[in-house]
C-alpha cells in the first residue's frame, strides 16, 4: 500500500526556467585596448632605454677638473638643437676617484661603462675646436684631445619617424582591414574577433516589441498557424499528453508585402521564450567558413536560452538549391553554410527547444532539402489579402488616422482589388498626406480615392505638356479600350478613364473592377487580349496609322498569348502540354523541339491576330460610341462609369461586380462618381494580368 501511495503521489513538473531579464551580451573586448598597450609600451620603452645619464657642466669646470689633470679619454661633439653638444669620456682607471663620484648617475638599467660622464656646450664646433686648443696649449699636439665629431638627428625627429610614424601607419591599417573584415557592422575594428560570432537580436521580456496579433489583420489562417506554436510554447503539457511534437519549423511564403515579417514581429511579441531575429544575408561573409561559423554560434546562443524562435527573414539568400551556377571544382561558401544549417535544423546531434520561423518570397528557388519535414514542418502561405481581409486590414491602418465619418473600410476594400497590406498602408498613408497638403481637418473618401489613384498610376503630371495632335491620339486610345470593355461580356465593367498624365511615361489609363476568381476559361481571357488590344485598334482605325503608346499593351498581349499556348493548354494545334519551368529545371534548354518552337510561334500569332480581327469588328459597329466617348474625353479628361452609360447606354450585361456583392448585396450597379479603382500593376503570374494598362508615350 505504501508504494501505491508512493506511486499515486502528483509528480512535480520542473517549469521552463525564467528567461534573462537581459539579452546575452557578446565579448566586451575590444581592440582599441591593443592599440593604447602598444602606445604605452612604446612610451615605457622610450623612458627605460634612455641612456643619456650624463651630467651637464660648465666648461670651465671640465678644463681644470677633467682636461688638465690628463684624465679625459675621448670628447664626442655632435650639433644638439641651435648649439653643439660634447660628450667627455674619463679614463675607466680614473672613474674611481673621489672627485668623479659625483658627476655618475645610474641610469634605468644601471650604470653603463660606455656612458659619457659629463657634457657641456659650445657655441659652434669651431668654437669649441678653438678652446680645445687654447686648453692643451702646453701639450705636445700628437697628445692633445681632439673632438670627435658626429651627426646625430635630434631626439624628436628620430623617435617621429623611425617609432611614431611606423606605429600610426599600423594603426591605420589594422583599423582599415578590421572594418572590412567586420563587414561596417558593429562599433569600432574589434570586428575581427567576433567575425564568426551571429548578428541576430535577441528579443526577451527587457527589449520586448509591441507589435501583437490584434496588428494583423486579414491573415487568419496564417495567424492560426503561427499562434498554434506560441500556445505550444507556452502550454506545452496540453500537446505532450497526446503524444504531439511541436514543430521544428515553419517557413512563411508569400508575396511582397503580404506581412510575413509583420506576422514574425506579432510572434516576438506574443511568444513569452526569447526570440532571435536576422536575415539570411547576415550569414554571408568573403570569408570561407564564416556563414557556418555565424550558423553554429547562432544555434548554439539559441541552445542557451531554449525554448526560444529564430526568425530567420529572406532565408533564400542561404537556401537557394544547391548544385546550380557554381563553379567547377569552386568552394561555394553559401552552400557550406546551407549544409551547416540543414544538420543544425535536423541533424544527429540536434536538440529539441528550438523553433526556426523563416520568410521567404521565392519559395521556387529554395534546396529542397530545406523544404522537407524535420525541418520545415509547415509551410504557412500567405496571399494577398481578399475582400474581408483588405477590409481588416484598413480598419487596422485606419485608427491613427482622423478620418470623416463618411469614410468606409469596406467600401475602400471593395475598391483596391489585388492591394496587398504594404500598399493599403501605403494608401492610408498617402490619403492622410494629400488631406494634409489641403489644410483639411479630416481625411475623407476624395482623399483615398487620389491616394489609390497615385499609388496605381504614380503622381499626376499638370504641367506636363502636350501637344493637342498627342491628346487626341491618347483620347482614342483610351476610347478604344473603354469601348471594347463595355461591349465585351467577359471583360471587366470600366469604371474610370482618364487621359490626364500620371507617372513618369503614362499619358492615359483606364480602371476595371474585376471579379475576384482564381479560374478563367479561354472565354475570358480572350475577351481580355481584345479589351486590351482596344487602344491599338483604335488608333488604326481612326487615323490611319499606329503609335508607340500600345507597347505596355503589346506585351501584357504578348506575354498571355504565349501563356495561354505553351502553360495553360488552351491551343488545339499544340495540345494539352504545359512548359511552365519555374524552377528552372531545363536550364535553358527548351523541353520541346524546334518544329514545336516554330509552331507555338505560329499559333500565338494566330491568336493574337484573330484577336485583332475581332476587335476591329467590334470598333467599328461601334464607332459613333466611340467618337462621342473620345470627344467626351478631350472635353472633360476624366470619365466614370455614370459618364459611359449616359454615353454608351447601360451594359448589356448583367454581370455583377465584387463591389456590388460585397457592398451593395445588390445586382445595381454603384455610381460611378466615385472612382472604384482596379490594380492591374504587378499581376504578372495571374492571367488576369491582362487588365488594360496605362497609355505609354515613347
Amino acid at each position: 500500500m505504501k508504494e501505491e501511495k508512493e506511486n499515486t503521489k502528483p509528480k512535480l513538473i520542473k517549469r521552463i526556467p525564467n528567461i534573462p531579464k537581459k539579452p546575452q551580451k557578446g565579448s566586451n573586448f575590444n581592440i582599441f585596448w591593443v592599440y593604447a598597450a602598444i602606445i604605452v609600451g612604446l612610451i615605457l620603452v622610450s623612458v627605460l632605454f634612455n641612456n643619456d645619464t650624463s651630467k651637464t657642466v660648465t666648461y670651465r669646470e671640465f678644463e681644470s677638473k677633467m682636461l688638465a689633470p690628463g684624465d679625459v679619454q675621448r670628447i664626442v661633439a655632435y650639433k644638439y638643437e641651435d648649439l653643439v653638444r660634447a660628450d667627455v669620456f674619463i679614463k675607466p682607471d680614473r672613474l674611481n676617484q673621489d672627485k668623479y663620484k659625483k658627476y655618475q648617475t645610474k641610469s634605468n638599467f644601471g650604470t653603463s661603462a660606455n656612458a659619457p660622464t659629463v657634457s657641456f656646450t659650445a657655441g659652434s664646433m669651431d668654437a669649441l675646436d678653438k678652446q680645445l686648443k687654447d686648453s692643451q696649449a702646453n701639450v705636445p699636439e700628437p697628445a692633445q684631445i681632439q673632438a670627435e665629431k658626429e651627426t646625430r638627428q635630434s631626439t624628436f625627429n628620430s623617435w617621429f619617424f623611425t617609432v611614431i610614424i611606423p606605429v600610426l601607419l599600423f594603426i591605420g591599417f589594422w583599423i582599415f582591414i578590421m572594418r572590412k573584415m567586420g563587414g561596417g557592422a558593429g562599433g569600432g575594428g574589434g570586428q575581427i574577433f567576433n567575425i564568426g560570432k551571429s548578428k541576430a537580436t535577441l528579443f526577451d521580456k527587457e527589449s520586448q516589441v509591441n507589435v501583437t496579433f490584434n496588428d494583423v489583420a486579414g491573415l487568419e489562417e496564417a495567424k492560426q498557424e503561427v499562434m498554434e506554436i506560441v500556445d505550444f510554447l507556452k502550454n506545452p503539457k496540453k500537446y505532450t499528453n497526446l503524444g504531439g511534437k511541436i514543430p521544428k519549423g515553419a517557413l512563411l511564403v508569400g508575396s511582397p508585402g503580404t506581412g510575413k515579417t509583420l506576422l514574425a514581429k506579432a510572434v516576438a511579441g506574443e511568444a513569452q521564450v526569447p526570440f532571435f531575429s536576422l536575415s539570411g544575408s547576415d550569414f554571408v561573409e568573403m570569408f570561407v567558413g564564416v556563414g557556418a561559423s555565424r550558423v553554429r554560434d547562432l544555434f548554439k546562443q539559441a541552445k542557451d536560452k531554449a525554448p526560444c524562435i529564430i526568425f530567420i527573414d529572406e532565408v533564400d539568400a542561404i537556401g537557394r538549391a544547391r548544385g546550380k551556377n557554381s563553379m567547377m571544382g569552386g568552394n561555394d561558401e553559401r552552400e557550406n553554410t546551407l549544409n551547416q544549417l540543414l544538420v543544425e535544423m535536423d541533424g544527429f546531434g540536434t536538440d529539441s527547444g528550438i523553433i526556426i520561423l523563416a520568410a521567404t518570397n521565392r519559395p521556387d528557388v529554395l534546396d529542397s532539402a530545406l523544404l522537407r519535414p524535420g525541418r520545415f514542418d509547415r509551410q504557412v502561405s500567405i496571399d494577398k489579402p481578399d475582400l474581408v481581409g483588405r477590409e481588416q486590414i484598413f480598419k487596422v491602418h485606419l485608427k491613427p488616422i482622423k478620418t470623416d465619418v463618411v469614410v468606409d473600410a469596406k467600401k475602400l476594400s471593395a475598391q483596391t482589388p489585388g492591394f496587398a497590406g504594404a500598399e493599403i498602408a501605403n494608401v492610408c498613408n498617402e490619403a492622410a498626406l494629400i488631406a494634409a497638403r489641403k489644410n483639411k481637418e479630416h481625411v475623407d473618401m476624395q482623399d483615398f480615392q487620389d491616394a489609390i489613384d497615385r499609388v496605381i498610376g504614380g503622381l499626376e503630371k499638370k504641367n506636363k505638356i502636350i501637344s493637342p495632335e498627342e491628346k487626341r491620339i491618347v483620347a482614342y486610345h483610351e476610347a478604344g479600350h473603354a469601348i471594347a470593355g463595355w461591349f465585351l461580356e467577359h471583360a471587366d465593367p470600366l469604371v474610370k478613364v482618364s487621359i490626364v498624365p500620371r507617372g513618369v511615361a503614362a499619358l492615359g489609363y483606364a480602371q476595371y473592377l474585376p471579379k475576384e476568381q482564381f479560374l478563367y476559361t479561354t472565354e475570358q481571357l480572350t475577351d481580355g487580349l481584345c479589351m486590351t488590344m482596344g487602344g491599338r485598334v483604335a488608333e488604326d482605325l481612326v487615323f490611319g496609322k499606329i503609335s508607340t503608346g500600345a507597347q505596355n499593351d503589346l506585351e501584357r498581349i504578348t506575354k498571355l498569348s504565349y501563356a495561354m499556348v505553351t502553360i495553360y493548354g488552351m491551343n488545339e494545334a499544340v495540345g494539352n502540354v504545359s512548359f511552365h519551368d519555374p524552377q528552372n529545371e531545363y536550364n535553358f534548354n527548351k523541353p520541346y523541339s524546334e518544329k514545336t518552337s516554330e509552331l507555338i510561334d505560329i499559333e500565338v500569332r494566330k491568336l493574337i491576330g484573330g484577336v485583332y480581327e475581332r476587335t476591329m469588328q467590334l470598333l467599328v459597329e461601334k464607332r459613333d460610341g466611340l467618337e462621342k466617348l473620345a470627344k467626351k474625353l478631350l472635353e472633360k479628361e476624366i470619365l466614370f462609369q455614370a459618364d459611359l452609360e449616359e454615353i454608351l447606354g447601360k451594359r448589356p450585361f448583367e454581370n455583377r461586380t465584387t463591389y456590388d456583392e460585397f457592398v451593395n448585396g445588390t445586382g445595381d450597379q454603384k455610381p460611378a462618381a466615385e472612382g472604384l479603382l482596379h490594380d492591374g500593376v504587378g499581376e504578372t503570374t495571374d492571367p488576369s494580368a491582362t487588365i488594360t494598362p496605362a497609355q505609354t508615350e515613347s
